[in-house]
C-alpha cells in the first residue's frame, strides 16, 4: 500500500504512525482519528500529516484505501503437482541432456578454480552446490554478493557455474557479463536457455519447469532440478578426478 518514497518522506512522529499502522492493519480502519493518534501516542494533526504523505485527502480516504488493501488480500494457492518434476526426470534420459552434463563436468574437472554464483533462492542453492562439489573433492568457493570484486577471476583456468532460475537477474547478467570480458568460463543453469545469462555463457543447462512467483513478486519456483543437476555434475567431476 505504502511506497518506500512515502515512507522516506515520514517524520520521527509519522513513522511511529506508520509502525503502529503496520502492526495493526486489521483493526485500524476501524478506528476513529482520535482512537488512533492516542494509541500512536501522537496528534491528530500527525495522523493528518501522515494520511497526505500517504497519498491521502484525509484520514477518511486514508481508512477507505486500507479497508480496501485488506479487502483484496487473497490467499494464495501453491500448486503443488509433480507433473513437472516428473517431466523433467524424464527429459534427463534424453542423450542430448547427457552430453551437456559431460561437457560441464569436463570443464569443471580441468578448471584450476571453480566459483559457485547465485543470489536469493538460487544463491541458497548455489552455497549447497559449493558444500557438495568441496566434499567431493573440487575446492568451489561460494560467491553471493553481487559487488563481489570479479576481477580477481580474470584466468581462462577458472570457471563460474552460475545459478539463476529467469536468467535475466540485472545484477547476474552484470557478472556473467563482466566474467566472460575477463576470460573467465562460464557455466549457468537456467529455468530457459532462451534468457540472457544462457546466451553469455560457454555451457548452459535449462531444466524448464513453470516458474512460479507470487503477487509481490515472492519465487517460489522449484528447486528440485537444479539440486539435481548440481549433485550429478559434483559426482561426475568426482569421477573425473579419479581416472
Amino acid at each position: 500500500m505504502f511506497t518506500a518514497e512515502q515512507v522516506q518522506s515520514l517524520n520521527e512522529l509519522e513513522l511511529t504512525v506508520y509502525e503502529y499502522v503496520m502492526q495493526h492493519s486489521g483493526s485500524v480502519p476501524y478506528m476513529r482519528i482520535r482512537e488512533l493518534a492516542a494509541e500512536a501516542h501522537v496528534s491528530t494533526t500527525t495522523v493528518l500529516h501522515f494520511c497526505k504523505k500517504m497519498g491521502c485527502d484525509g484520514y477518511a480516504e486514508f481508512k477507505w484505501k486500507m479497508k480496501e488493501c485488506s479487502g483484496n488480500r487473497e490467499v494464495e494457492r501453491i500448486p503443488d503437482n509433480l507433473a513437472e518434476i516428473r517431466a523433467f526426470f524424464d527429459r534427463f534420459e534424453v542423450q542430448a541432456y547427457d552430453r551437456r552434463l559431460e561437457q560441464a563436468a569436463a570443464m569443471i574437472a580441468r578448471a584450476e578454480r571453480v566459483f559457485m554464483i547465485g543470489v536469493g533462492n538460487s544463491g541458497h542453492i548455489g552455497e549447497y552446490g559449493a558444500r557438495y562439489f568441496t566434499n567431493l573433492g573440487k575446492f568451489t568457493l561460494f560467491v553471493s554478493d553481487p559487488f563481489y570484486p570479479m576481477t580477481l577471476m580474470a584466468s581462462p583456468d577458472n570457471l563460474a557455474v552460475v545459478l539463476s532460475v529467469s536468467g535475466e537477474t540485472e545484477q547476474i547478467v552484470k557478472i556473467v557479463n563482466g566474467l566472460r570480458q575477463q576470460r573467465c568460463g562460464v557455466i549457468s543453469i537456467t529455468n530457459t536457455e532462451q534468457c540472457t545469462v544462457a546466451r553469455l555463457s560457454n555451457l548452459n543447462i535449462a531444466y524448464y519447469i513453470t516458474m512460479q512467483r507470487g503477487s509481490e513478486q515472492i519465487d517460489f519456483s522449484s528447486q528440485i532440478p537444479v539440486v539435481y543437476l548440481l549433485e550429478t555434475l559434483g559426482k561426475r567431476v568426482r569421477n573425473r578426478l579419479a581416472e
